[in-house]
């Protein structure tokens, strides 16, 4: 399968599964995924986002070595929210290396704190910034007290239900 051609052709639910079958643990057929994913154009690069974080999901080993790469690519601005929603979908389940911790930490209090993202993307940052913090005392505390803030105000149901799930996990 030419993965970039069936992207450029289509974005539907069973080109991605297709995408996921046909990579499977695969790691070459991977990096061909992960180079269109970070290198490619833009709407290349919205399109392989979905079949990414199904892959990332089912074999988290394959995403290791570009864990760096993946927190560099969303701190950057201007991305299609799927793009930056997906990468946080990946990075949910995984535990992510002490060394990037404090980077991907900031990135995610930048999206909870950030009212004009969407809430999915929010929803995302607080289980991946909460399953860093609890295994710090004085980050769980800063953590709690951004949660806190955010309840002050109105807030969409899938922000309500990711603040309960984190203060359980806290």
């Amino acid at each position: 399968m030419d993965i970039k051609v069936r992207l450029e052709a289509e974005h539907s639910k069973s080109l991605t599964t297709a995408i996921v079958n046909y990579i499977g643990g695969d790691k070459p057929r991977f990096k061909v995924l992960m180079q269109l994913f970070l290198q490619g154009e833009y709407r290349l690069m919205q399109r392989a986002a979905w079949p990414l974080s199904y892959v990332c999901r089912a074999h988290p080993q394959l995403v290791k070595p570009y864990i760096a790469k993946l927190i560099q690519k969303l701190g950057e601005p201007g991305h299609h929210p799927a793009i930056t929603r997906n990468i946080l979908r990946i990075f949910q389940d995984l535990d992510i290396p002490e060394k990037d911790q404090a980077v991907f930490l900031d990135i995610c209090f930048k999206f909870i704190r950030g009212a004009a993202f969407p809430a999915a993307i929010r929803a995302f940052a607080i289980t991946c910034a909460s399953g860093i913090c609890k295994q710090y005392p004085e980050l769980k505390q800063e953590l709690l007290l951004v949660l806190k803030e955010l309840e002050a105000h109105p807030q969409p149901p899938a922000i309500r239900q990711r603040i309960k799930l984190a203060r359980k996990e806290l």
